[in-house]
């Protein structure tokens, strides 16, 4: 019988543009679908899919490399039949140790756009919700999953790998919780609705912001972001008004010339502080914008130092992460590599008992009750003992890559492919 190996197909924004990700993209009812056509068609267990915009991966348990064959699946359950034309866009991990590597480094965010993105252990997370929801998350994946997690601690806790906001969007919306510490549940005006305003607006969310209207050239653009995450849409006619009522805009417009001046500006009635983030090049906001009193203006300058020194420091914990990735791999594999030998030790452990009880019923009918008690105790003490050695070889042969000789003399000896594998 042919063991299982874990291995994983993906894309991500390393091999495939957004426009060829969009396509294959699934939510999580695609995912859920397409997560039980795999264990259908192909046996698959311990199936984990993993999709964000940055990302589609799926990682399965199962005897044989079906790999390509689930690529085309995937592809064809998107509505994809030309499935030759987008393989070159996918990346395969045949051999458990790369495709358990690969998900240790995605799920700590090594391999994120930004590098220590702080949302992906949230999207493995939910994830792994899914596989347990469809009850496929075995003892494997559990394992693998409880692992990763426990690694992101050592990473938060020792590293300075999740330290400070390291893209632009992020520190944006850092900088908004900076600025508006006193003051609860600040209006937020967010004006241009492009990659970077999107980026923006998706991290407003995650930190639970409420109070946020959106405004775009082109409203329709605005109204479908705004639909997906729960805002408010403004008109682009009112939006001198818009920014006159808000406590911090964030204007990422394309446009020859600033568009928010010091003479709108003073056309506003400021009795507190505005701030305004420009995240424009060239920039939106009049560089004497500032000069009006209560007006604090941050530019993309401000923004990318910041998420420039925050990279710097991430980039520096790489190799510290790498080691914590490793370490929990070494544990992960020692314990993997001894569930191999789990059904063998069990079957011992039930020809043992098997012989131990078949000689206990031939002779406790002449005994007392006291007497039975002991010898049952005295008969179960010394069936641990004699087990304890053979499962400690086996297990040490288990990290040598030695077992399956051990397995087959066990078998031999016992006859242990007669015996169930009941616990």
């Amino acid at each position: 019988m042919e063991s299982l190996q874990f291995r994983s197909i993906g894309i991500s924004y390393k091999t495939a543009p957004l426009e060829i990700r969009e396509q294959i993209a699934l939510n999580e009812d695609e995912a859920k679908a397409l997560m039980l056509k795999v264990q259908e068609f192909f046996g698959g267990s311990d199936i984990l899919v993993v999709s964000t915009c940055n990302r589609t991966e799926i990682y399965y348990n199962a005897p044989q490399d079906f790999n390509v064959a689930i690529a085309k699946l995937l592809l064809i359950e998107k509505g994809l039949i030309n499935t030759e034309a987008y393989l070159p866009y996918f990346t395969f991990y045949a051999s458990q140790d790369a495709a358990a590597r690969h998900l240790f480094e995605v799920a700590t965010g090594l391999h994120s756009q930004v590098v220590g993105d702080m949302q992906i252990p949230n999207q493995v997370k939910h994830a792994y919700q899914w596989s347990v929801d469809l009850g496929m998350a075995g003892p494997f994946l559990h394992r693998l999953l409880h692992t990763i997690f426990f690694a992101n601690k050592r990473v938060a806790q020792e590293t300075s790998f999740r330290d400070g906001a390291a893209s632009t969007s992020y520190v944006a919306v850092e900088l908004i919780e900076h600025v508006t510490t006193l003051k609860e549940n600040p209006s937020i005006l967010v004006v241009g609705v492009g990659e970077i305003g999107t980026d923006v607006c998706r991290n407003l969310k995650e930190k639970k912001y409420t109070n946020i209207k959106v405004i775009n050239r082109t409203r329709a653009k605005a109204e479908q972001l705004a639909l997906e995450l729960g805002f408010e849409v403004g008109d682009f006619e009112n939006v001198e008004e818009e920014i006159r009522k808000a406590d911090v805009v964030i204007s990422s417009i394309q446009r020859d010339e600033p568009f928010i001046t010091k003479e709108l500006l003073r056309k506003q009635s400021l009795y507190s502080f505005k701030y305004l983030i420009d995240l424009s090049v060239p920039r939106s906001v009049a560089m004497d914008a500032e000069q009006v009193p209560g007006v604090i203006v941050y530019n993309i300058d401000n923004i990318q130092q910041r998420a420039n020194e925050a990279l710097s420091r991430r980039l520096a914990s790489i190799p510290q992460v790498e080691s914590i990735i490793t370490q929990a791999l070494d544990e992960f594999g020692d314990w993997s590599k001894e569930m191999v030998v789990s059904p063998t030790i069990q079957k011992l452990k039930n020809a043992l008992e098997q012989i131990r009880q078949e000689e206990l019923a031939r002779y406790m009918k002449s005994m007392n009750e006291d007497e039975a008690a002991k010898v049952d105790k005295i008969t179960s003490s010394m069936m641990q003992k004699i087990l304890k050695l053979p499962v400690l070889q086996l297990k040490a042969a288990c990290k040598r890559g030695e077992a399956e000789t051990l397995i087959d003399v066990l078998n031999d000896l016992f006859n242990l492919e007669q015996q169930p594998e009941r616990k």
